[in-house]
């Protein structure tokens, strides 16, 4: 398995998926704690899925699923599946009477030698509890289980954020949010035991994922913000890049919505408001990318230094001959930038005119229920809208694509995009060829 990557627009030649399975329904019990937009048709999601991984090797890609990929390597891997045993032996608890727990732990301490590998990756997934309490029914004195689950990961299919793939090497990311923390652990294992070569793990107080990363072979944008400090970024220039610069982009707070009551998930990482669609060609929500403030860094000797620190996004990548194909802030919130480049001009992109229905009903609840946060973000949506049936150019259906040569193949993933991301959110690319 070969891990660098160059550019957002190389050819794509692997990359690493995760379907996702039951614990997904639990992020759907409760969005809003799980870090999801909004509820969405789990059948409908997996089915999504399903076609974004066709699409996928429709490009010639290897496509691995990282379920399926830790079943294969365990059989072939030993070491794998017995580390995994270890760690879901630490995972699980049993809890309750005293001696009934022990006894469980006991006997499941022995019995997970036995369990199969999609059990024990079942158990890292959805991370249970045994509650175990005495009871006496009809005379007779009987242990009562209550399964507990102590936050599944719900977004492990967004495989972008648990690391990222530089010209280096597999750099492991560390997690903004609790609810995601163990994600790395199980994609660090995957990927160490399938042959990646891991330059670097973030460590603490560092925070980083992977969708704050973007590389463009002669720099590499990294987003600051609520999902990555400068603590990761800076461990990150140290250990596990090459590019001769780096431009560190500032997360902007969103023009439509009030300093006093910010929201980062809005513009939550780079790929969220900018993507590249091929050399010297970026999409990308203007308002966001002209507010973006960046510091720069060039290599001297061997170390980053800062060179530069007054200009914004915008004014970076027009200083490097980037031409703009600019969406409006509506398709931004719809994941127009989260497309997938699969080569030079070629993309997999959200079928936005699909999912603005469900954006604007669930801005529009937002709006209702706190129309001082919300409401500005509201109307400019509903006005885009108007503007885009009037047109007929939602994306990737626009003149400006096909007027810069860019090929699209637009996949249908109104449910799945629910969870917060879109096609590029979805994949870990782990190599491509330029």
């Amino acid at each position: 398995m070969k891990t660098k990557v160059q550019a957002e627009w190389h050819s794509l030649s692997e990359v690493m998926i995760h379907r996702p399975g039951i614990e997904m329904f639990f992020g759907l019990l409760e969005p809003d704690s799980f870090l999801y937009e909004r509820a969405f048709s789990m059948d409908e999601a997996i089915h999504e899925h399903m076609e974004l991984e066709h699409q996928l090797i429709a490009t010639g890609a290897k496509v691995y699923r990282l379920k399926r990929l830790a079943i294969t390597l365990s059989k072939e891997k030993p070491e794998l599946i017995n580390n995994a045993r270890r760690y879901a032996s630490r995972i699980i608890r049993f809890e309750g009477n005293k001696l009934a727990a022990e006894k469980a732990y006991n006997s499941f301490k022995k019995n997970v030698e036995l369990m199969d590998p999609e059990t024990i990756f079942n158990i890292l997934l959805l991370r249970p509890s045994v509650f175990l309490r005495k009871k006496v029914i009809r005379g007779s004195e009987v242990t009562m289980p209550e399964v507990r689950l102590a936050t599944p990961l719900s977004n492990l299919y967004f495989m972008r954020d648990q690391q990222a793939v530089t010209d280096e090497g597999v750099v492991i990311g560390r997690m903004s949010k609790p609810q995601r923390s163990m994600e790395p652990i199980i994609t660090e294992a995957v990927l160490s035991m399938a042959g990646a070569e891991i330059v670097y793990h973030v460590k603490h107080p560092g925070i980083f994922e992977g969708g704050d990363f973007m590389p463009a072979l002669e720099f590499a944008l990294i987003g600051m913000g609520d999902r990555t400090n400068f603590h990761a970024i800076k461990q990150i220039m140290d250990n596990g890049l090459g590019f001769e610069e780096v431009c560190i982009v500032h997360q902007p707070a969103h023009p439509l919505i009030p300093y006093d009551q910010p929201d980062p998930m809005v513009n939550m990482h780079i790929d969220t408001y900018l993507n590249f669609a091929g050399n010297r060609l970026a999409v990308g929500c203007i308002p966001l990318i002209g507010k973006a403030r960046v510091e720069v860094y060039r290599k001297n000797s061997g170390q980053y230094k800062k060179v530069e620190s007054n200009k914004t996004l915008q004014d970076y990548l027009v200083g490097k001959g980037y031409e703009f194909i600019p969406i409006t802030t509506l398709e931004q919130l719809c994941y127009a930038s989260n497309f997938l480049c699969v080569s030079d001009r070629k993309i997999i992109a959200v079928e936005v005119e699909k999912l603005v229905d469900k954006v604007i009903k669930n801005l529009e609840k937002k709006a209702s229920s706190d129309p001082h946060r919300y409401s500005q973000l509201f109307n400019q949506a509903v006005k885009d809208y108007r503007l885009l049936k009037e047109t007929g150019e939602f994306f990737p259906h626009k003149r400006d694509l096909r007027e810069n040569g860019v090929e699209f193949t637009p996949v249908l993933l109104q449910e799945i995009t629910g969870g917060y991301g879109g096609a590029h959110c979805m994949t870990c690319v782990l190599s491509r060829k330029g």
